[in-house]
């Protein structure tokens, strides 16, 4: 066996990073196929959710808070706002960009809720309280000590 082909089993098998990436994909086709019919996906389901938390909120702590760059935040948000799901305003400080959720969006998000229930439900039955409470725990502390310092 090579070099090379030593190095791609041992980050095949081992990379936490590909798991994680595997995993995503995963429960992003699942989450999507439960509101397909509400002509969103899952990510953008994220961000709807995000900006129904916060009636008017700045891109940057948008992006701090759903983990993403600026520039795939904001492509993720273009479709949204052409869509009318999410409105795009000025902060006082007119550099900034703010974004909160439109009437639509709203409409929206009520639409995609039972579907997301339901997937939900189908996760939470397929693995136990248990495992639950420690794949949180496991989440949010990968996420916290992949950020930057």
């Amino acid at each position: 066996m090579s070099n090379l082909e030593r190095a791609a089993r041992e980050v095949r098998e081992q990379c936490l990073c590909t798991k994680f990436r595997q995993a995503s994909r995963a429960l992003t086709q699942h989450y999507d196929d439960a509101i397909a019919e509400t002509g969103i996906r899952s990510t953008q389901f994220t961000l709807l959710i995000a900006l129904a938390q916060a009636p008017l909120v700045p891109l940057t702590k948008l992006a701090e808070v759903l983990v993403m760059d600026r520039t795939t935040l904001t492509r993720n948000l273009t479709p949204l706002v052409r869509e009318g799901l999410v409105e795009e305003h000025s902060a006082e400080d007119r550099r900034v960009r703010a974004f909160a959720l439109s009437a639509r969006g709203k409409k929206v998000l009520e639409q995609a809720m039972p579907g997301w229930r339901k997937a939900q439900a189908h996760m939470l039955h397929a693995l136990t309280a248990q495992d639950v409470q420690h794949l949180d725990r496991i989440l949010n502390t990968a996420v916290r000590a992949a950020r930057p310092v």
